[in-house]
């Protein structure tokens, strides 16, 4: 489930080589710069990872996924990260499961039923996130960001991005909708995982690897699901009953209920309804959707995509 990484190689762990004279002679060296009297060679490694070295460091950049399997649409497990950063030791005659990682990205892609799309909009607030979809335009979601203080989650369109980069597709994905869920932790790996430092050796650890997966199943669980619901008329009982389907047939109607919220908060500063207004319907919606089940039945989308994210941490275990 790893794609792209950042990992940095100190010379104080491979002392007995000399980066500047040694190490570029195993990749594609595409430039040499002189930075404040230091030199800094830069390339490619097999068209896949950029590579920087200098005297005291070798930087390495990309997605390890592609870098072993040939495409990313594939999932990168345990067994196959460690043969990978085995193979990336081996091309650099570097010890690479000592080297830092400074950047750690974990995805997966599902083949669903529905337009990618589609799905976009059953997915709400996340606690202690910034909920940011990014629209084309004509106002429709392309993708979708939950921004964390050192972690960014996106969901996208695969198969579209493919095609925008001029990539090839798999076979296996050509004409498919294929949701890809992505979780890059970008900073301050160290505090995210409480441990002193994050190593290349440290991903195909077992310990590590199924906290981070587990990391990845529950931020998608912890997403609100707005908009999830197909009402249930043979469970209304009572007045109430109705008048709560109604709330959540109207938050349906309106896009769900970050929608409808919105629409809301629009009136109140257009001067259409008083603040204690909207209160009052906002907090009418609470209590709606609080009790939603047993009156309403989940979507459809949102048990395919709950059960795909289960799937998948069950199966790369």
């Amino acid at each position: 489930m790893y794609d792209n990484l950042i990992l940095r190689l100190k010379n104080i762990d491979a002392p007995d080589v000399d980066f500047l004279s040694e190490t570029a002679n195993y990749f594609d060296v595409t430039s040499e710069n002189n930075f404040d009297g230091e030199i800094v060679l830069s390339g490619i490694l097999e068209n896949k990872f950029k590579v920087t070295v200098k005297n005291s460091i070798v930087n390495l950049s990309g997605s390890i996924c592609k870098y072993y399997l040939g495409d990313n649409f594939q999932t990168l497990g345990r067994s196959d990260t460690k043969r990978a950063i085995e193979r990336l030791s081996d091309t650099l005659h570097l010890p690479i499961d000592k080297s830092t990682v400074s950047r750690l990205d974990i995805a997966q892609n599902f083949i669903v039923k529905q337009q990618v799309y589609n799905y976009y909009n059953h997915l709400g607030e996340l606690k202690h996130a910034g909920r940011s979809p990014v629209t084309n335009g004509i106002g429709e979601i392309e993708s979708l960001y939950y921004y964390k203080r050192n972690s960014v989650l996106i969901f996208y369109d695969k198969v579209k991005e493919q095609k925008t980069k001029c990539q090839s597709i798999p076979e296996l994905y050509q004409n498919r909708n294929v949701l890809r869920y992505e979780q890059r932790y970008l900073r301050r790996l160290p505090n995210v995982f409480n441990v002193e430092c994050v190593t290349a050796s440290m991903l195909y650890n077992e310990e590590f690897y199924m906290d981070v997966i587990n990391r990845w199943r529950d931020n998608y669980f912890n997403i609100k699901k707005i908009n999830d619901i197909t009402l249930n008329f043979e469970a209304m009982r009572t007045k109430t009953d109705l008048y709560n389907l109604g709330v959540l047939a109207l938050i349906g109607m309106s896009g769900g209920e970050l929608n409808f919220i919105s629409q809301m908060q629009d009136a109140q500063r257009a001067g259409v309804i008083t603040k204690k207004q909207a209160f009052d319907l906002k907090q009418a919606v609470s209590s709606a959707c609080k009790v939603k089940e047993g009156i309403s039945e989940k979507n459809d989308d949102i048990l395919e995509l709950n059960k795909k994210v289960v799937e998948a941490v069950k199966y790369y275990r």
